[in-house]
């Protein structure tokens, strides 16, 4: 294949995913409202489009499937065959066959042709349609039209071009008159599209995105060696350079971004077949899919968010009759929805289903062993829901194509806290229950607030911090075992980071608190100063602190020392349980010094 055949083999495979995406999300839509002539003409631009471009690369399986589906609901469009639930399977059906294929030709393979007897019964009902009027159209367009709307001029290509490799009638010839038109639309139309987009290969923007990253950490270097040169023309400059940078990596951040509409896009096809396996009634609302985040974290999302509204679906959603029973609509609602909070996106999985009862958590977790009986008798309603995410854990005693295997939950925590995100549970018996991620909007900067101890330097997620306070040590309270700080008479746990970090207490004097939120509960952080607010660039851990709780990563900080970033979540369960990390400080010196 030459190079131009394989560039476009390239952008088919990337257009036809986002297409298939896109038409799971419509099928649904459709299914609901058989009669929205909107929907139905983009369900059946899709596979037309996806048609076209498979006639093109010669990838006859896609070609076949995709030309049964197109007949079938062109049927739909004349009004000759309305749409049935056979019609809903079995374009269903193809799309799953059409992801399949795709993934062939990405590996090289050929893919194999659609089952004959999915073609049939796609054709079903369409034996006596009209065919396409796409010379009905060419004559109104030569007559003097001036406009033509996107499916009659696929209509009018299908005309000049063939169907795509369909066995049948040849063409009838269009009319000659309209042709000149029709390349000079076509001409536009392609103009158009290649002059509002460009595509970019990935790996160019990732470059970008780490140049971006050492200009900040420049510029930031230069922000802490200017008050010392008090050197006014230096100042300005250095001022307009900070005002360029911050411009430079929001754009080049806004590059990268994507909406997570384009992972959302598959879930409503996803809840229809999970509901029509397990025999249950489900309508999937999706909200703020025009949410924007890092594309790297888009897709590193999609395999935790399958698992969750799987089992909001599976373990969340009651049968019909049960639902009947307890006084609740035999459709039951899940709602997936995102929403940008600051320099983080909270996602969020609902359902409206039997929720989620503590005690029963508890029961299952001793008798799997998973954690000692006295324990689990001490936990919390909202500690117990957090045993959903132990390794191993199902509430499912048999196993299905769905659940049952132990594996799931706490592969989704383990993926969000690899995003440098956390994951909640939230549940009400009877009422539903809530799942609510929370990642940031890129993992490449990071808005931080620093915080010293001694020498060294620690970075805490800005997004974290409530607010930070003076904090005398001698009024702090003990409170079963474990100290607190009256902050506006709400008890809050005290974490002393001298403590966690095993270093020698500091003199009995003022010192400062950082008020810290993680999940539902917010903290007290104490820490010798508090430098300021910075942005960072994030790296990897050094090797001697990788696997340790509590760190999220590392950066060069202006002065040019590193801090290491702390992983707010991991800082107070290590701190309330007294799991301390003891070599951090001298892992942080020796790394510091380099």
């Amino acid at each position: 294949m030459s190079a131009i055949a394989t560039d476009i083999a390239a952008d088919f495979l990337v257009e036809a995913r986002e297409i298939l995406d896109q038409l799971g999300e419509q099928m649904v839509v459709l299914e609901h409202a058989p009669a929205d002539r909107e929907c139905l003409n983009a369900v059946f631009r899709g596979f037309h489009t996806i048609k076209g471009g498979a006639g093109f690369l010669d990838f006859g399986p896609m070609v076949a499937i995709c030309h049964a589906v197109e007949d079938r609901f062109d049927a739909a469009r004349t009004g000759a065959a309305p749409l049935d639930a056979q019609a809903f399977d079995g374009a269903q059906q193809s799309l799953d066959l059409l992801v399949d294929m795709l993934r062939c030709v990405s590996a090289g393979i050929t893919p194999e042709p659609a089952p004959p007897e999915l073609l049939a019964a796609l054709r079903t009902g369409t034996a006596n349609a009209p065919p396409a009027a796409a010379n009905d159209a060419l004559a109104a367009f030569a007559s003097g039209g001036d406009s033509i709307d996107d499916l009659d001029f696929e209509a009018l290509l299908d005309s000049l071009h063939g169907a795509g490799g369909v066995p049948g009638e040849a063409p009838a010839a269009p009319a000659p008159a309209a042709i000149p038109k029709l390349v000079a639309k076509s001409a536009a139309v392609a103009v158009e599209a290649a002059e509002a987009t460009v595509r970019v290969d990935v790996r160019r923007l990732d470059a970008m995105v780490n140049l971006v990253g050492e200009l900040v950490l420049a510029r930031n270097r230069l922000k802490t060696i200017r008050p010392r040169l008090r050197d006014d023309d230096l100042d300005r400059a250095v001022a307009s350079l900070d005002v360029a940078t911050s411009r430079l990596q929001s754009a080049v951040m806004t590059a990268r971004m994507q909406p997570v509409g384009r992972v959302f896009a598959r879930f409503p096809k996803l809840a229809r077949d999970v509901a029509r396996q397990l025999h249950k009634q489900v309508d999937l609302e999706v909200v703020g899919a025009d949410t924007e985040l890092d594309r790297n974290l888009v897709e590193a999302l999609a395999d935790p968010l399958v698992h969750l509204v799987r089992n909001a679906i599976d373990h969340g959603i009651e049968m019909p009759e049960a639902r009947r029973r307890a006084g609740k609509p035999e459709l039951g609602r899940v709602r997936l929805s995102a929403q940008q909070e600051g320099d983080h996106v909270a996602i969020e999985v609902r359902d409206d289903g039997a929720g989620i009862d503590p005690d029963k958590i508890r029961r299952i977790a001793v008798d799997k062993g998973l954690v000692d009986a006295d324990a689990a008798a001490r936990l919390s309603s909202d500690e117990c829901l957090q045993l959903l995410f132990l390794p191993g854990f199902s509430t499912r005693d048999e196993v299905s194509d769905l659940s049952g295997r132990g594996v799931g939950m706490d592969v989704v925590q383990s993926r969000i806290r690899e995003l440098s995100g956390a994951v909640q549970i939230h549940s009400e018996i009877g009422a539903g229950s809530r799942f609510a991620i929370r990642v940031p909007l890129t993992l490449a900067i990071l808005p931080t607030l620093l915080v010293e101890i001694d020498d060294d330097v620690y970075a805490l997620p800005l997004v974290r911090v409530v607010e930070v306070l003076a904090h005398d040590p001698g009024k702090a309270l003990w409170i079963d075992g474990q100290q607190v700080l009256d902050l506006r008479q709400q008890p809050l746990p005290l974490l002393g980071l001298r403590d966690w970090l095993g270093l020698d207490p500091a003199p009995l004097s003022a010192s400062t608190c950082v008020v810290l939120q993680s999940g539902e509960q917010r903290f007290c952080l104490a820490v010798d100063r508090v430098r300021g607010r910075e942005e960072v660039v994030i790296k990897a851990l050094p090797p001697t602190l990788r696997g340790l709780p509590g760190y999220a990563g590392a950066s060069l900080v202006g002065d040019g020392r590193m801090a290491l970033i702390l992983d707010v979540d991991a800082l107070l369960r290590s701190g309330l349980r007294g799991n301390a990390p003891a070599t951090a400080r001298s892992s942080s010196n020796r790394h510091g010094n380099r």
